[in-house]
């Protein structure tokens, strides 16, 4: 039965209804509940694992709360995919990074200082291949848009 459902899901998040309205609805819904449990539950997590990011805005400078998937990997490092559910341009917290690598994620109830790195070249395309199987719909929306979804690396920064 799991297993129908993770299809089912897959099947929903590829279609251009759900990147119409999951845009709106997803992170609203996120940050409330993370907020209300005090950063224990993340409900979308149920689909895919999450982080909030904490960022400072590429040109506000104000710090900018964002509930995003992600796909931690062994080691201790997370990628973020901007894939804006398959909409165009890249969403904001791309820009915020690219500025402002120095960031903050609330990671299953903990909060940990981290930077980022736009991944390019080999590297990215290593980790765009991990990203595809780890959730195939990412290349739907890929399919969508004429621009290269930005991929991030998150690597832990020690406190000091």
């Amino acid at each position: 039965m799991a297993g129908y459902g993770v299809k089912l899901i897959r099947k929903v998040s590829s279609t251009r209804a759900f990147a119409k309205v999951a845009p709106h609805v997803i992170p609203a819904f996120d940050r409330t509940v993370h907020r209300l449990t005090r950063g224990k539950v993340l409900p979308s997590a149920r689909m895919l694992p999450g982080v909030i990011l904490t960022a400072r805005g590429a040109r506000s400078g104000l710090p900018r709360r964002t509930p995003l998937a992600c796909m931690p990997e062994d080691g201790g490092t997370w990628i973020l995919i901007g894939s804006n559910f398959g909409r165009p341009g890249h969403p904001a917290w791309t820009a915020n990074l690219l500025i402002h690598p120095e960031a903050e994620i609330s990671w299953r109830g903990r909060d940990i200082a981290v930077r980022a790195r736009l991944l390019e070249g080999a590297e990215r395309e290593a980790a765009w291949a991990a990203v595809l199987a780890f959730w195939p719909p990412y290349a739907t929306y890929q399919s969508r848009v004429d621009r290269e979804i930005r991929l991030f690396r998150l690597h832990r920064v020690e406190a000091g």
